[in-house]
């Protein structure tokens, strides 16, 4: 049995009537949650299926499902709702999923056309469904996998990483040590269960620790796909929930920032806002300490288990991703990319998986003295300009969209003598243009920008620009632009928008 499933065995006994999970109309207490996993694993085991996928939107289902899961000793798959049709079908066949759990039998249709629709019972209020997949054998559970989890990475088809329930506990564990974590704590989960993230820092940690995960839907959080935010709504989902944590992507606590600086009220419980999943820029953080924000920044990756690293308090030093976890050992290699060591994944499925003790991250970093990590980019999204200067596009980027008037940003400048940059604007043109000379001030010459375009949509999901953490991707944006991009340089940016810098480099 797992080290979450024993806990909520615990706190059943000890604790039951104590709120374990609470969604919009049902709050389940560690006695009840006890139950439903019970009910649910038992359905699993007669059912007799090793690998089933998980397809909802949040809420105490999804809690109780992944739980039973384990219970069981099923293989579960979530599958991402923001995943597009060509991402669902490459998950479903690269696991061999032999049915989808799920609560919307019009979400099944538009997802799982060809499925056959059986009842699953009730789960934590609400009618469960298994759609079971066609011309699908009987597969057993991959031996010691109990999630298989897809990143979303910057090319090609996700990759299926395979995780054991020990490797997760001891995140799990390690994390509620890291933020001292009590019962008394409520923690709203504001992005998607399906995102490794959200599922161990937003319901793992919480239940070891006896405490409340609050599981709204996403809508009603503000957010929708993989992109959409409401801010509004956030802040005021935060102040219902009372709740004392929160994880945050970069862009969801540049959002957060901007209201409580326009002066709406800080939720008073908050005491913990995690922030990960991409780059994050200094002065953001700057200036969200500032503004009494209690904002931790972290690292990890779905190969170990989510989080590798991260700030907490009493031990925390701004613009770094904290230290590592107790089981995770770091090193940087002389090209400065991150090594990690500890709680390694058991590998992609039906993919090469590295060998050796030491896994190579693809990020760019240094650790300082005292062990705090530095993240400077990743590896393959270096470029060198003519002048012979490494830029790392992320830092330019986190720059750039610190400014209201740019919501997305994508630099670019291979072998180029100059950067530049393409734009998902909010403001106008003369806005962009200060929003440019704003972050070229921050930044040395051969890193800055000196022109840029307009693109025709948002990076996201749905048109392939975007993983589901917000990081571009950078070939398939390159293509599509390549001809406007060219287009800069054969006229020295002349005719794009451009500022009136100096392209020579000093040495």
């Amino acid at each position: 049995m797992s080290d979450i499933l024993q806990a909520i065995q615990h706190y059943a006994r000890t604790t039951p009537a104590a709120c374990a999970v609470e969604g919009e109309y049902l709050r389940l207490s560690y006695a009840a949650l006890h139950d439903e996993i019970e009910q649910l694993a038992g359905l699993l085991r007669r059912q007799g299926y090793g690998r089933l996928g998980l397809l909802m939107d949040n809420g105490p289902a999804w809690v109780v499902a992944d739980l039973a899961a384990q219970a069981a000793d099923v293989t579960l798959v979530p599958i991402p709702a923001f995943f597009s049709s060509e991402q669902r079908q490459h998950a479903l066949r690269d696991a061999a999923m032999e049915a989808v759990i799920a609560l919307d039998t019009s979400l099944i249709a538009a997802s799982l056309p060809d499925a056959r629709v059986q009842p699953l019972g009730r789960i934590a209020g609400q009618s469960g469904w298994l759609a079971v997949l066609p011309s699908q054998q009987r597969m057993p559970a991959l031996q010691g996998v109990a999630k298989v989890t897809y990143t979303s990475g910057t090319t090609g088809t996700p990759k299926g990483v395979c995780l054991s329930r020990t490797r997760m506990g001891r995140v799990a564990t390690a994390l509620r040590e890291a933020i001292r974590i009590t019962a008394a704590d409520r923690h709203l989960c504001l992005l998607p269960l399906a995102v490794l993230l959200e599922n161990i820092g937003g319901i793992y940690v919480p239940l070891l620790s006896g405490a409340t995960c609050v599981v709204p839907g996403l809508g009603t959080v503000g957010m929708s796909g993989a992109a959409g935010l409401d801010p509004q709504r956030m802040l005021q989902a935060i102040a219902n929930s009372r709740a004392s944590s929160v994880i945050l992507l970069p862009q969801m606590l540049q959002a957060l920032v901007g209201l409580i600086a326009a002066g709406l009220p800080l939720p008073a419980q908050l005491r913990f806002i995690a922030v990960g999943g991409a780059p994050v820029s200094l002065r953001l953080l700057e200036q969200a300490r500032d503004l009494g924000l209690p904002v931790y920044e972290g690292y990890g990756l779905s190969e170990c288990a989510s989080v590798v690293a991260v700030n907490r308090p009493g031990a925390q030093r701004l613009g770094s991703v904290g230290q590592p976890l107790p089981h995770i050992q770091l090193k940087c290699s002389p090209a400065g990319e991150i090594l990690i060591k500890g709680n390694l994944f058991q590998g992609y499925l039906n993919r090469p998986t590295p060998d050796g003790e030491w896994y190579a991250s693809g990020d760019l970093g240094y650790l300082d003295a005292d062990g705090y990590l530095y993240l400077t980019g990743r590896k393959k999204n270096c470029f060198i300009t003519s002048f012979g200067r490494n830029v790392t596009p992320e830092w330019v980027e986190k720059e750039l969209t610190l400014a209201p008037a740019i919501a997305q940003a994508v630099v670019f400048g291979e072998a180029r003598p100059f950067n530049v940059a393409l734009i998902v604007a909010r403001g106008s043109d003369a806005e962009i243009d200060a929003a440019v000379q704003q972050a070229n001030r921050q930044l040395p010459d051969y890193a800055r920008v000196s022109a840029w375009l307009r693109a025709d949509a948002p990076f996201s999901i749905d048109n392939h620009q975007c993983t589901a953490n917000g990081r571009p991707r950078r070939e398939q944006i390159a293509r599509l632009y390549a001809d406007r991009i060219n287009a800069l340089y054969e006229t020295d940016g002349h005719g794009a928008r451009k500022e009136s810098v100096c392209h020579s480099l000093t040495n």
